[in-house]
Order: C-alpha cells, then sequence, then structure tokens
C-alpha cells in the first residue's frame, strides 16, 4: 500500500533544505524534471526550509536558470527547521516523499528521517556518511516498515554510482559475479575544481567517531555474508595502477558500505550470490600523492581533537590543499569537470561452480557523468525520487530502511539515470 493511501496528500515531493549550498540545485532539478513531460503527470512539489525569502530567491533563480518567468504558483513552499519536530511533521504530513539536503546528517538528518517515518512519508537523502545510514537502520527499519515508508539513504553520488554500478555489472555477465573493484577518476577543466565545505565538515566529524561506528554495527548485529568466489584481496594504502598508468588509494566515504549492505540484503531476501567489492580512487602521479599524504597525515592527527577538529572546519581550503572552500565550486568549474568510474569484475562462466577453482570470466563496465558534487549529485537524487515514485511496484515488498541497491534493484532507475546524463556501459565484454 502507498504512504497515506487513501488520503490524497497535496505534494508528491517536498525538497527540504532547499535553500541549502546543494539544496538550490536539487531544487532546480527538479523543477527540469517536472516541466520535461517525461512523468506521468504533473508533479505536484513543493520547497521547505526555515526561511520563506530564501525559498522564494531559491525558485527565482531555478526558474531563471531553466529560462521562465517563473516556476509557476503550483511549487509550494513550506516552512520547517530542524530544531521544531512539530514544523516537521507538518511539512512530511503533506506529501508523499521528502528529498532531505540538510547535512551534515549526523547533527541535522535524524528529525528528518523520525518526522517522515511517523507521518507516514517516504524520505531519500544524499548522505555520505555510514554512521548516520546505519545508525538510522538500527533505529527506523521496524518503524518504516510498519508504516510502508521508504528511507532510503546515500542517493546521490555517494553511493548510487557504486551501489547500482555493481548490480549492472552483475546483470551483464553471463555467469556469476562474484568480485569487482571501482576506480573512480574525475576530469577537471584548467580552473580545477573545489568542494563545498558541507561535504568536508561530515569527514571531520565522520572519522573522528570511527569507534562508535564500530559499536553500532555491532549492536545491529549484521549477519555474516558468505565469502564466494576468490577471496578479493585489499589493496595498500597507495598503489600504482598499469590500466590508468596513475597512482590510486583507496575511497573514503560510503561506497564500500553501501554495497556491502545491498548485497547483504539482496543475498538474504533473494538468495542472490553476493558479490565482494572494492573502491578506489586515482589520483595522478607522484606529486599528487605527496600532496595527499601530507595532507593526510595531518588530517588524521588533528581530528583526534577538538582543537584540531575546530581547525579544520575553519579552514578547509588550507587543510584539504585547497579541494574544500566556503563558497563552493563555480559554474565554469562545475561545467568543466566530470567523473568516470570503471569497474572490473570476475566471476565464473555458466555452469562454473564458483565455490570451485578460479575464477575464468572478466568484465569492465563503467558509469560516466558529469560533476560528481553539484550537478551529478542532484540528477541521482531526483531520479531516485522519480523511480520510488512511479516503480513504487517494483520496490521491496515491504517498508523499512534501505540501501539504493536493495530499493531499486528491481526498478528502471539506471535507464532513467541513463536518459539524464549519468551514463552505465559496459566497456569490453566478458570473455573466458
Amino acid at each position: 500500500m502507498a504512504a497515506g493511501a487513501g488520503v490524497e496528500r497535496p505534494y508528491e515531493l517536498v525538497v527540504f533544505g532547499a535553500s541549502g549550498f546543494t539544496g538550490q540545485f536539487v531544487v532546480e532539478e527538479v523543477a527540469r524534471v517536472a516541466a520535461s513531460g517525461e512523468l506521468r503527470g504533473a508533479l505536484r512539489w513543493a520547497v521547505a526550509g526555515r526561511s520563506r525569502e530564501k525559498l522564494q530567491a531559491v525558485l527565482e533563480r531555478a526558474a531563471k536558470r531553466l529560462g521562465k518567468a517563473a516556476l509557476g504558483t503550483e511549487v509550494g513552499v513550506l516552512l520547517g527547521d530542524v530544531g521544531d519536530a512539530a514544523s516537521l511533521a507538518a511539512v512530511a504530513r503533506q506529501t508523499r516523499l521528502v528529498l532531505s539536503c540538510v547535512g551534515p546528517y549526523r547533527f541535522f538528518g535524524e528529525p528528518v528521517v523520525q518526522a517522515c517515518v511517523e507521518n507516514g512519508a517516504s524520505c531519500i537523502d544524499i548522505s555520505g556518511e555510514p554512521q548516520f545510514l546505519e545508525g538510522m537502520y538500527l533505529k527506523y527499519n521496524e518503524k518504516a516498515a510498519e508504516k510502508g515508508v521508504y528511507i532510503i539513504g546515500s542517493c546521490a553520488f555517494d553511493s548510487i554510482p557504486a551501489d547500482m554500478g555493481v548490480l549492472y555489472t552483475r546483470d551483464k555477465l553471463k555467469g556469476t559475479l562474484t568480485a569487482v573493484e571501482s576506480f573512480l577518476t574525475v576530469k577537471y577543466g584548467p580552473e580545477g575544481s573545489c568542494i563545498h565545505d558541507g561535504t568536508w565538515k561530515s569527514a571531520v566529524y565522520g572519522l573522528a567517531d570511527q569507534d562508535n561506528l564500530r559499536k553500532l554495527r555491532k549492536k545491529i548485529g549484521y549477519a555474516s555474508v558468505p565469502v564466494v568466489g576468490a577471496k578479493l584481496k585489499r589493496r595498500g594504502l597507495v598503489f600504482y595502477n598499469q590500466e590508468f598508468k596513475q597512482y590510486s588509494i583507496p575511497l573514503m566515504g560510503s561506497d564500500v558500505s553501501v554495497v556491502k549492505r545491498s548485497q547483504r540484503y539482496l543475498h538474504t531476501e533473494f538468495q542472490e550470490t553476493p558479490v565482494q567489492y572494492g573502491a578506489y580512487v586515482n589520483v595522478g602521479g607522484l606529486g599528487s600523492v605527496i600532496k595527499l599524504m601530507f595532507a593526510g597525515i595531518l588530517f588524521l592527527l588533528l581530528v583526534k581533537f577538538s582543537f584540531g577538529r575546530k581547525l579544520l572546519t575553519k579552514y578547509p581550503e588550507f587543510f584539504s590543499a585547497g579541494l574544500f572552500t566556503k563558497e563552493g565550486p563555480t559554474q565554469k568549474q562545475m561545467d568543466e569537470t566530470s567523473f568516470t568510474m570503471t569497474f572490473f569484475g570476475e566471476g565464473y562462466s555458466e555452469g562454473q561452480d564458483p565455490q570451485n577453482g578460479k575464477p575464468n570470466v572478466k568484465i569492465c563496465t563503467e558509469v560516466k557523468g558529469p560533476e560528481p558534487g553539484y550537478v551529478a549529485t542532484p540528477i541521482l537524487m531526483v531520479q531516485a525520487a522519480v523511480s520510488l515514485l512511479e516503480d513504487a511496484a517494483c520496490l521491496p515488498k515491504q517498508g523499512g530502511v534501505y540501501s539504493p541497491g536493495a530499493a531499486f534493484s528491481k526498478t528502471k532507475l539506471i535507464d532513467r539515470l541513463n536518459k539524464h546524463g549519468v551514463e552505465f556501459s559496459v566497456i569490453s565484454k566478458p570473455e573466458v
């Protein structure tokens, strides 16, 4: 039964935190999709946040960027504040789905999830913070199931390309996929690029709190997932990558933990063969490696102390060697930036037993898209929202707190993304 079935809610989706740095781009993307005529009917939607003036300004900006005089009166403006539970409940009651854009989620995310679960709305967020994502699973999975609503975290660059990319690779391999490694390459234009410091804050507090993440996972008591096929080796902290002729390091963030949750769910629910996964990022030549190592060591030293964390969050640009700034990237920087995530998979051809012998098939796929943080992320979030609203019959039968792969593995999400500039493709066919 759809959330709030029987009671017509005025909106299908509400963008909460719409006037934040990322929120404004999400609003623009919703407006673009609503105007495109690709949905089954007219989209009833609204923006929500603390300040009516700021929300109006965001709608005006979006209209201007889409070359319209205005977005029309059909777009609602709702007031809600994470510090005011009643205001959040009022927002949640008016919509089928909330797009939550208020990070760092460890500080601002939970009140929105709680309001959605209690008031029968589904919720999608763009958090790349494993502790928040898994904490929400522990606290709200059962309640969400009772209410028949879907709480789906990490519907952004963290971690849809990785999570859906692994599933795509699995579906394209004739046989059984048992292990995948992904390599992220980000290309910049002559002006380089940077990331808004909201993401930096999430990283600072996330790394400071690693111990609690371990405790949280103990509390959840995840079922162990069997290793099928040859065991995937973990690579070093820095290694030279022959495929790309540059150095690579493990990818920080939520990708590995999110893929693991999806694989566990698909294995437990549908007895699908779990895929092992490792995620890496290509960083360039030796110079980049040395710069990164200095920044990394400094970061790890400072993040342990509250004084250090204050310094890190006050001067993001200095401590991240210019990668994170309080202003975020310029439009030109965003236009010239793109990403490619390349997946190298191995497995066993049809009729081969994955429990015996060495893997005998390989496959290479990729996910390509525009600038990750503020161009790709809104596309990913909004298409996840469209899938949730339009492919409802293909979602898990029961509500709950899900990772993207668990929620969307049977939907048309990948097809939708392919039409919107985040493209999944097979690079080399499986060869035995």
